[in-house]
């Protein structure tokens, strides 16, 4: 996703959507030579050739984002998106913050779990459909590092 973010900065708002598109198969492709593929295809659009900088970007960035091909569709879907992630990071950095320094790395520790405790109480949205799908899929991979979730 921040591939993506990063890419359409340099795109004029009336090509947006097109472009965004034509990266969706990059980063949509169900293994490594298939996103290879497409991203070669998109190296050879009209869009390429327009936005001269948006390939490099990709090409720079291709070691980091291609071992998310080896999972599933589903579940690299969820592993790179980061919003929820992002959104814990945030809330705990905020809470760090406000605090200046700790006595102790205990007392660190401490206050950050009893954020993590605050936090997770107001989680009530329902697990998204594309949880539901890449749960048995992170059953399989992870197997004892995985656990089921609760109702």
């Amino acid at each position: 996703m921040h591939l993506v973010r990063r890419s359409l900065i340099y795109v004029v708002w009336t090509d947006r959507k097109a472009v965004a598109a034509a990266l969706r198969p990059i980063y949509r492709a169900p293994s490594l030579l298939a996103g290879e593929a497409a991203f070669a295809e998109f190296e050879r659009s009209a869009w390429a050739e327009k936005y001269p900088t948006i390939a490099p970007i990709w090409r720079r960035a291709w070691e980091y984002g291609a071992p998310l091909y080896q999972f599933p569709l589903a579940a690299g879907r969820l592993l790179s998106t980061t919003n929820a992630v992002e959104s814990v990071h945030m809330q705990l950095r905020k809470i760090i913050k406000t605090r200046g320094h700790f006595p102790t790395d205990e007392a660190a520790l401490k206050l950050l779990f009893l954020a993590l405790r605050n936090i997770s109480a107001t989680w009530t949205r329902n697990v998204s459909r594309e949880w539901l799908a890449a749960l048995p899929h992170l059953a399989l991979l992870f197997g004892g590092r995985f656990t089921a979730v609760r109702d």
